[in-house]
């Protein structure tokens, strides 16, 4: 047997995993093949062209989870996490930190967290110059009550010194975070965003301003995030259905973000949404201080809890890994069409009884759940982190995770 000239060897390839890839249209039981940090080819029989060979069979490769709504300036910041901690939980390879920074403190992100990790961290940064800054147990202080603490030209400039890393504006809006400044914030943020040229992620809270209010301001490829938040002012009215907003929204093209948190998400409004035929168009943790210990816990959870709803899996594939990476305007992340980053989840899909919760206490029974496998970023392989909040709810235990790898 000849072996493969050195120009068609591949360092590693995965083997027969069952491989989703929104982007490129792939729901297929193929190999993935890397070399140099890339993804070289995806198709069949490439094992035999591999320096090194992981069978993946009765797994899931994906494109690189997205967290596209994350609090990790750790340690700077109250709310905030460890990003290497939740990456290695939530088998996620690019984290998205959601306002945690102002143009205040941003440098300090930037340098001793964003550049200290061997993740792929980036951030909205927050139109209010020191970012959230009162939040954590017991304590809710507004960064966007004073007209004063949103200096447009302050986040523009910082903006424009930091493009590697910053993808958007983010402002929260909604009840004692912006007090009687309302959506004159809102308006800050989007006069930002608008001289940047990038999206806004806009926090829905509780009103005034109401949700039809907010989401009318926001433009095509702005993002409203916290979209399955509990009424009052919430997606759906009084009788259960979509508020004309909402659906004029998305006609105009603004996304529509899950975003879970500690306070962000209803069954009674996602299921009325999904049975309306409004799903939402990204899905996020909002992990944070709080929300990491439930019942949101990280990304991973949350896909797994709206497959539990009804969602398909390469739906929830598509909503953070795909979709996220083109609403941050980073198409070369989630995919794995040939030349990408080498940036791979592989993911089991288990049988479980989880009862999962939402912000309010209701409870659902659940019978299926995601379990990290691997990670790959940038075909370097990271470490995955145990799950123990699901683990005793597998059926047949955790070893029953266990694959080829």
């Amino acid at each position: 047997m000849s072996e493969p000239a050195a120009a068609e060897c591949y360092e590693l390839v995965l083997e027969g995993g069952r491989v989703l890839d929104e982007r490129n249209g792939v729901d297929a039981v193929l190999d993935v093949a890397f070399r140099q940090g890339r993804i070289a080819a995806v198709g069949e029989g490439l094992a035999a062209k591999a320096a090194r060979v992981e069978d993946v069979r009765g797994a899931i490769v994906a494109p690189g989870l997205i967290d596209i709504h994350t609090h990790v300036y750790n340690k700077a910041t109250s709310l905030s996490v460890d990003p290497d901690f939740i990456a290695r939980r939530s088998a996620t390879t690019t984290l998205v930190d959601a306002g945690s920074a102002g143009a205040g403190n941003y440098d300090g992100f930037r340098d001793y967290v964003m550049a200290q990790s061997p993740y792929r961290i980036l951030a909205f940064l927050n139109i209010s110059f020191p970012g959230i800054f009162g939040f954590d147990w017991g304590l809710s202080l507004g960064e966007a009550r004073l007209r004063e603490m949103l200096p447009v030209d302050r986040c523009v400039a910082k903006i424009e010194a930091n493009r590697d890393r910053i993808v958007g504006v983010k402002v929260r809006i909604g009840g004692p975070v912006t007090n009687k400044l309302g959506l004159g914030a809102l308006e800050l943020a989007l006069e930002a965003a608008e001289e940047v040229g990038l999206p806004l992620m806009t926090h829905i809270g509780t009103a005034p301003p109401s949700y039809a209010d907010v989401v009318s301001m926001l433009r095509p490829g702005d993002i409203l995030t916290h979209c399955y938040r509990p009424a009052p002012n919430a997606a759906l009215d009084e009788n259960g259905k979509i508020i004309d907003a909402v659906l004029a929204a998305r006609a105009r093209g603004v996304l529509f973000d899950i975003a879970h948190g500690m306070g962000a998400f209803s069954y009674t409004i996602a299921e009325g949404a999904l049975k309306a035929g409004f799903p939402p168009d990204l899905i996020s943790s909002d992990v944070h201080v709080i929300a990491v210990e439930g019942p949101g816990y990280d990304l991973l959870h949350t896909m797994s809890k709206l497959i539990n709803c009804g969602l398909s899996l390469s739906e929830a594939i598509g909503m953070a890994t795909s979709r996220p990476a083109l609403a941050i305007n980073r198409p070369e992340l989630g995919h794995l069409g040939v030349g990408a980053p080498a940036d791979v989840t592989v993911l089991r899909q288990v049988d479980g009884n989880y009862v999962f919760a939402d912000v309010e206490g209701v409870r659902r029974q659940g019978t299926t759940l995601l379990q990290p496998m691997a990670v790959y970023l940038g075909g370097k392989r990271m470490e995955v982190a145990r799950r123990p909040f699901e683990e005793p709810f597998i059926i047949g235990g955790a070893h029953s995770c266990g694959g080829h790898l």
